[in-house]
């Protein structure tokens, strides 16, 4: 597993309004934040990735999520 701050390559900007808890929102561009460790996800994650904490951990292309309460829904865009 790669460990790469994306924040080096995308700005991220959370979503308005924020989507329910129940119904996250996926693609390309959207990346889940986890509130507790800080780290940023891809919502379609292609290779193995998680956060530190182990509340995001997802590969080929699906993410599971343990605690969805704890996540930002947030966009990336090139900087």
């Amino acid at each position: 597993m790669l460990n790469i701050d994306l924040r080096k390559i995308y700005n991220f900007y959370p979503l308005e309004p924020a989507p329910a808890t129940g119904n996250l929102p996926t693609g390309g561009d959207i990346y889940y934040e986890c509130l507790d460790c800080t780290a940023i996800v891809s919502s379609v994650p292609r290779i193995k990735s998680a956060c530190v904490c182990g509340n995001l951990q997802g590969a080929d292309g699906a993410l599971n999520i343990a605690r969805p309460e704890r996540v930002r829904v947030v966009r990336g865009k090139l900087k």
